[in-house]
């Protein structure tokens, strides 16, 4: 019973930092990458589709994206899509391509992507203590239904938070490394 418990709030920790991952994996850092625009979805036959499922996104360089649709007429769609973004792009197609450059990020812009990066970094910090909180409450209901000692309670608890601390910890080395790849000229 203390094993689930102890199981599940690891497995819940575990999620909100790889959820942290991959909302970073969205903020441009000034180097190209394919997942840049795996957020991006295009009106494929009147459904809204991600980018990744009706074309194919590589690098040719440092700071430019290639766009390649699978079917021709849908380079206008993934073009409209790309600029409609919040990436702040300006695709250009050149026949059944589309390039993607990606403009040199300002100090200012810099500035202002560590600060969207702390603050998923402290989202993810208050979803961990969420996480914390909940299995404490559990490990009550479960000492006052007489179904653990007080003792094997305290040991858990204090064991939840080693695992607290052992995932803030890991949020904060991700923090860092981004601010780091953020400010990186």
């Amino acid at each position: 019973m203390i094993d689930d418990l102890k199981k599940e709030a690891a497995t819940r920790m575990a999620k909100s930092v790889d959820t942290l991952k991959h909302e970073l994996t969205k903020l441009r850092t000034g180097r190209a990458h394919a997942s840049l625009l795996d957020h991006i979805t295009v009106s494929y036959y009147g459904n809204e589709t991600p980018l990744n499922q009706v074309a194919s996104v590589g690098v040719t360089d440092a700071r430019t994206l290639v766009v390649t649709p699978w079917e021709k007429n849908m380079v206008g769609p993934i073009e409209k899509a790309i600029l409609k973004s919040d990436l702040g792009l300006n695709p250009a197609s050149a026949g059944t391509t589309i390039r993607v450059p990606l403009p040199p990020l300002t100090e200012e812009r810099r500035r202002d992507l560590v600060k969207v990066v702390r603050r998923e970094g402290e989202e993810a910090k208050v979803a961990i203590r969420n996480i914390r909180r909940d299995a404490n409450s559990q490990l009550k209901t479960l000492l006052k239904d007489k179904k653990v000692t007080e003792d094997a309670e305290r040991q858990t608890q204090d064991e939840i938070q080693k695992l607290t601390d052992r995932h803030i910890q890991e949020v904060d080395r991700i923090l860092a490394t981004k601010e780091a790849e953020l400010m990186e000229i």
